[in-house]
């Protein structure tokens, strides 16, 4: 089994459900062991959960009660999840075909949350440059998905979703190498990074950045150069092949700022997909809970009073290995509670 991680921070009174807050600081409240490592998003009732090449549906208490083991609408031309979101019933998955450390046919395939049954897909846009797709992130308020790529993590690419098509694409600087999970709320995009070293102790973070002013940029008429890798030209007789065809039409850059070190995670491992969502109580019961003596309340029929950010990563057997091998790992959530400063 694999390990996800789950961090509740504090909000203001008064947000509807649908709103996407963040908090400041977080604490470890529970674990809840889970099957998959890949991708993880909440709504008022279930966690998702991506592996590999599953998707899982879980109570709050850690049941699993569906999954999907062959979601793949055509398995030749795909093999691998990466993150993903649920919004408004649906679960918005990152797949491709990933071999020779990159990734192809790239889809966002979108589901449906109460059965896990495929739905649709929005296609990919080569031209954008992307070459890979780890976290994926519904953006609420803009109404479009942003996909992040693993193998190139300079840049974050952003699809329109009522038109199905690609819009923009933006730098990261610096650059959150590796990274593995996104999510959107209050105009900001966090990414998760696997730029630890666990052989040395020194943790993964989280990172965010502002998109609030990126423009339309699309795809245009235009000639560039062809990559033979993600980071180097092709060449033939000693010169640069050059296509002419769409082009990315531009590029904003991001200014991506330190959010969180996870210091307090102590294993090795990875942290993946990236998921936030209000706090609710769906039976409309009160309750409450304690933390460092310090106690949390929910209100019967209340406005949420917290939101949960989700970060999913695996455990390894051996800390000493920085790319283990598959066998050993184990997967949980762990819930982090609102610090006092944050508490609502």
């Amino acid at each position: 089994m694999k390990k996800l991680l789950v961090l509740l921070a504090a909000c203001c009174l008064g947000m509807t459900v649908s709103a996407q807050h963040l908090g400041t600081q977080y604490r470890l409240k529970k674990i809840i062991p889970v099957a998959g490592r890949q991708g993880v998003a909440i709504d008022d009732k279930y966690y998702y959960v991506s592996d590999t090449r599953v998707l899982y549906k879980y109570t709050k208490d850690g049941k699993m009660v569906m999954k999907n083991d062959k979601p793949f609408q055509k398995p030749e031309l795909a093999n691998h999840f990466g993150d993903i979101d649920v919004w408004k019933g649906e679960i918005y998955t990152g797949n491709e075909k990933f071999e020779y450390g990159r990734g192809y046919n790239i889809m966002i395939d979108i589901f449906d949350a109460e059965t896990l049954k495929y739905k649709r897909s929005l296609p990919w846009a080569p031209e954008s440059g992307q070459v890979e797709c780890s976290g994926l992130a519904v953006d609420r308020e803009r109404n479009m998905v942003w996909i992040s790529d693993w193998v190139d993590s300079r840049y974050v690419y952003c699809y329109d979703l009522e038109t199905g098509k690609y819009d923009t694409k933006m730098q990261c600087r610096p650059t959150p190498y590796w990274c593995q999970g996104i999510f959107i709320c209050d105009g900001k995009i966090l990414f998760t990074a696997d730029d630890g070293e666990s052989t040395f102790h020194i943790a993964d973070n989280i990172y965010v950045a502002d998109i609030t002013e990126l423009p339309y940029t699309g795809l245009v008429n235009g000639t560039e150069v062809v990559k033979d890798t993600p980071f180097s030209v092709k060449l033939e007789n000693g010169k640069v092949v050059k296509r002419t065809g769409k082009i990315a039409g531009g590029a904003k850059a991001g200014k991506v700022e330190l959010f969180r070190e996870m210091n307090d995670f102590k294993r090795a491992g990875e942290i993946e997909g990236l998921a936030e969502a209000a706090a609710k109580n769906v039976k409309g019961a009160s309750g409450s809970f304690e933390h460092d003596g310090k106690t949390y309340t929910f209100e019967k029929g209340g406005k949420p009073h917290a939101h949960y950010l989700m970060v999913v990563c695996y455990q390894n057997s051996d800390a000493h290995l920085r790319f283990p091998s598959f066998w050993g790992r184990s997967s949980e959530i762990d819930t982090f509670v609102p610090a006092p400063g944050d508490a609502a």
